[in-house]
């Protein structure tokens, strides 16, 4: 089988480990990476033996397919030239900083029969995917993405930097559409939200609870999960994962008919198998895990966070000029 001819856009810290990836995956071919810092893409390709270009566009023409992992505000652009050249892309989170963007990439790899596989890095953590057989119908999640100040991801604030990767879960496993948001947010370091809370609440009842913080003392990135009979927490970083159900095999526990498994994935590379599913997806021509779609409404939801952090905003400092 021909080596499928692959590119990586941005090698900053998160494509250096795209990059990385490819140059050691079996059936595939990393033809050259592109950085507009010129130092910091020969060294990158000079470990890895590939080229190194400082203009995206000469990379075009050699790849079948690429990864796109500059700052959001460069996804359009980098991405709209890929497509039109009929190359295959994953686009790393969020898909774009508008609506309108997003819609555009996703008509014009639809119209050339492109994939566009988005970069919720999440999805393919093996404690998300064990999830698959037991969250049904979750009638109250709470989840907490919380980590110490970078200045990486500081071009958007942290409801598009951290928390729409919980967001994506969530719309992944509860399949309704929102009915309300409330939310608040505060710039602390960056002129941007950088610590934010968000109420969704779901046609179907469900009632999601999300915080992200970048500017805390503690990292944390948990999730939990309650329906009837059940209970689940899921810790990303370490991969594991605690249920508790009524009448469930496992240890049982000082409540009555209710019982507790726990699971870790400890060797579990979700960048590697993200990478892997979307040559895949290339390859097969079969539509990826995260599509443009799915990037889409997870963009949307952070957006409506967004603007109801700016009303709410308002309408406490409104109130203190009182």
């Amino acid at each position: 089988m021909k080596p499928l001819r692959i590119g990586v856009v941005g090698v900053g810290h998160l494509g250096q480990f795209h990059a990385e990836k490819y140059a050691r995956m079996e059936g595939v071919e990393l033809v050259g990476i592109a950085d507009i810092i010129a130092d910091r893409a020969h060294d990158v390709a000079s470990r890895l033996g590939t080229k190194a270009f400082t203009d995206y566009k000469d990379l075009i023409e050699k790849v079948d397919a690429a990864s796109i992992v500059v700052p959001t505000d460069l996804h359009f652009p980098a991405s709209h030239d890929f497509l039109e050249a009929k190359v295959d892309l994953l686009i790393e989170k969020p898909i774009t900083e508008t609506l309108d963007d997003a819609d555009t990439l996703i008509q014009l790899a639809d119209s050339k029969g492109l994939i566009i596989q988005v970069g919720h890095l999440e999805r393919f953590n093996p404690a998300i995917l064990a999830l698959s057989e037991v969250i049904d119908r979750p009638l109250f999640i709470e989840s907490d993405r919380l980590s110490g100040f970078g200045e990486r991801g500081t071009e958007v604030d942290v409801v598009l930097d951290l928390m729409i990767h919980d967001i994506d879960i969530i719309l992944s496993l509860v399949k309704s559409p929102i009915k309300s948001i409330h939310a608040v947010g505060v710039p602390v370091v960056t002129p941007r939200v950088d610590i934010a809370n968000a109420r969704l609440i779901f046609e179907n009842g469900c009632v999601a609870n999300v915080t992200a913080s970048r500017i805390s003392m503690k990292s944390m990135r948990k999730i939990r999960f309650f329906q009837r009979d059940t209970y689940v927490s899921v810790d990303y970083a370490s991969h594991d994962v605690t249920i508790i159900q009524k009448d469930g095999k496992g240890t049982k526990l000082p409540v009555p008919g209710m019982s507790m498994n726990r699971s870790k994935f400890e060797n579990a590379d979700s960048l590697d198998a993200e990478l892997k599913a979307f040559v895949q997806s290339v390859r097969t021509r079969q539509p990826p895990l995260v599509t443009g779609s799915d990037g889409r409404n997870a963009l949307q939801v952070a957006i409506d966070i967004v603007r109801q952090i700016e009303t709410s905003t308002r309408e406490v400092l409104a109130g203190q000029d009182k």
